[in-house]
């Protein structure tokens, strides 16, 4: 059972409660000012959900003041929802977590815009405003859920380790190395070696919820996915593959997942790592 998903319909009662925060993040960073749910603020995964110079997540101080612009306490649920399926609204959780903010104070909504727009859900274009706090996350105890490319190395050719691939198939066998439009990218094509491929999109609906725990169990099982060994996902920048890792650890509560966000825009750049385009 799912400790940070909610619905619309949850949302669209308690959205407003004191101690609510809800974040939309989008892939298409200008939806937000076309119309968000009310009292939502926009996060803009570009500019504020990683340091664009050091290529990287924020450091905890940049979370911290992230969290204190937003108006967010430790106490705050924060309720993510964005478009394109929850991509980045994903993300941005998981990196919530990274940071330390508490399990049991993080959701997201399931099917995100789509499913909020599907129903026929109001929308505002009026922007919120909050008084700024004084954020100060618990120290994080959860850099196990995020995979740095040693950890990749440390496990190739070993088979201990579920690696997934969660991009698409063209992008899985090397034949396009980013999606359209898409600026982050490598010099080659192919994936990790011993990566299977389990596209993100195949664990969603066409409403954009999740599918149901049996389906999803059904899929990664048939695709060879061991519950009994860690598991690291991965995509291009790490946005897919979050929305994964919380498929992997959240609704089939399998207890060792990481991301490894560097994914291929760092695997497909790097000196002598090997590649395979079977």
């Amino acid at each position: 059972m799912s400790k940070m998903l909610v619905s619309t319909e949850w949302v669209a009662q308690h959205g407003r409660d004191a101690g609510v925060r809800l974040l939309e993040v989008d892939v298409d960073t200008s939806a937000y000012d076309h119309g968000h749910i009310e009292g939502a603020f926009g996060v803009n995964w570009t500019s504020q959900l990683c340091d664009s110079v050091r290529r990287d997540v924020l450091t905890p101080t940049q979370f911290k003041q992230l969290g204190s612009q937003l108006g967010i306490t430790a106490d705050t649920t924060v309720v993510f929802y964005g478009d394109n399926n929850n991509w980045f609204a994903a993300y941005a959780l998981w990196q919530f977590r990274y940071h330390g903010h508490p399990e049991d104070k993080l959701k997201l909504m399931d099917g995100g815009r789509t499913k909020w727009l599907l129903e026929g859900r109001r929308l505002v274009t009026e922007v919120p405003t909050t008084s700024p706090s004084d954020y100060v996350p618990a120290e994080s105890t959860q850099h196990a859920i995020r995979c740095f490319k040693d950890g990749i190395f440390a496990h190739l050719d070993h088979g201990t380790l579920n690696l997934v691939d969660v991009r698409s198939p063209a992008e899985y066998r090397g034949e396009v190395i980013a999606p359209p439009g898409m600026k982050e990218s490598a010099i080659r094509g192919g994936h990790i070696p011993g990566a299977i491929n389990i596209p993100w999109t195949e664990t969603v609906n066409e409403d954009g919820t999740f599918k149901s725990g049996s389906d999803l169990l059904e899929l990664f099982t048939r695709a060879g996915l061991n519950p009994n060994r860690k598991t690291v996902v991965y995509c291009r920048i790490g946005e897919r593959s979050a929305h994964t890792w919380f498929v992997l650890s959240d609704l089939l509560a399998l207890e060792d997942v990481s991301n490894y966000d560097g994914s291929w825009t760092e695997w497909g750049n790097l000196i002598a790592a090997p590649i395979d385009r079977d």
